[in-house]
Formats: C-alpha cells, structure tokens, sequence
C-alpha cells in the first residue's frame, strides 16, 4: 500500500497521540470519522500501524537508571544471549546491530547495584560496555513522509 498524503496527516495525529479520537483526526484532516476509522482499520491490517502503547516515566516508576549497553558476544554465546535476553526485565529495546559490538540494548536501572547485578549477568555472554543516559535530547520523533 502506498501510503497518501491523507494517511501520513492521519500517522501524524497518532504517533503525536494514539488516544486522539477519529473524530478529532477527521476535523483535522477533513474527513469523517468513519472515513478516519477506515483508513486507521486498514494501516492496522497491513502493519503499518503496528500498536499502540503507553509511554511510562521510567523514573517515576521507580527505576532511576537509564543506560546503554552494548556486548560483543564471545564465540558461541551469541544464540544463548538471544534466547536469554527476552526474559531480561531490565531491557527496555535491544538490538542487533553490526560493527564491533553485536547487540545494544537500552535499559532501566533501580540504581548503581542494580545496574552492577545486571552486568555481572550478562559478561558470561561477552564483552559489556555501558554509558548512562543523562537525559534525553530527542525521544520518539513521529515518522514523517521525508
């Protein structure tokens, strides 16, 4: 499906905020709701849209780390890791990724120990590097056009 003017007015409005009503979107976009529906129903179906979800202050949610890690796997262990990662509470989004380093992940800390626990868990996979997150300089940029 190639994705019209209309539809990325409509991705706009959601990636902004996904409890927008169609109603809203419609007076936005000049379209009504049912016609809004429609076209979100059918970006849905295609994968387009994929979900819908709520973002959540990872500090406010009692987690007061935020960091970056990246492993280098050592020879064999990157399968294991992969299997293992999943049921990582800790991990917020991981990658793989090429280069030196064959996965990076973000994650969400209690604190210092905490962040010491979890490394220590994952150096029998590879090599670690880590680095806080001090803040956040752009976060969840709507996909546009371009």
């Amino acid at each position: 499906m190639k994705i019209d003017e209309l539809n990325w007015e409509i991705l706009g409005y959601l990636q902004e905020n996904a409890r927008e009503s169609f109603a809203n979107i419609g007076r936005k976009v000049g379209l009504t709701p049912p016609a809004v529906a429609e076209r979100v129903k059918k970006m849905e179906d295609l994968g387009i849209i994929e979900s819908y979800r709520a973002n959540v202050s990872y500090a406010l949610a009692g987690h007061q780390l935020k960091a970056i890690v990246m492993l280098r796997a050592f020879m064999g262990k990157l399968k294991p890791f992969l299997g293992k990662v999943k049921s990582l509470q800790e991990v917020v989004n991981c990658y793989r990724i090429t280069g030196n380093e064959n996965i990076i992940m973000e994650v969400v800390l209690k604190d210092q120990s905490h962040l010491e626990k979890f490394i220590d868990e994952l150096i029998v996979y590879g090599e670690c590097r880590t680095h806080i997150v001090l803040s956040n300089v752009v976060a969840n940029t709507p996909i546009t056009k371009g």
